[in-house]
């Protein structure tokens, strides 16, 4: 998967409706951003401001998205920072589930 891909299944994920309403970004660094509207149902790769903003890396974004990593882990570990609100971070498990 790359971030165009993952673009796209977010933006599906949104579009389709559901309870997340909160802007996250994802930032990937050198890969780039996914930047999501619950509230809007879009999803985009813009730099634009959000409720909470997830910081890491691409390969460790794919690994938690496969369930290869526990996100909490990766959190405790360093591997995962988020700035913002926490709470929306924490609602984004049942929307990343329709990622991969």
């Amino acid at each position: 998967m790359n971030l165009d891909e993952l673009t796209q299944k977010a933006q599906e994920a949104v579009s389709a409706g559901g309870d997340f309403t909160k802007k996250v970004k994802f930032d990937f660094g050198d890969v780039g951003k996914l930047f999501i509207d619950g509230a809007a149902g879009q999803a985009d790769n813009s730099d634009s401001d959000a409720d909470a903003t997830v910081k890491l890396d691409w390969d460790d974004f794919k690994k938690i998205a496969g369930g290869e990593m526990d996100p909490t882990m990766a959190f405790m570990q360093g591997k995962l920072k988020v700035e913002g609100d926490m709470s929306v971070a924490m609602q984004l498990q049942s929307l990343m589930s329709q990622f991969t």
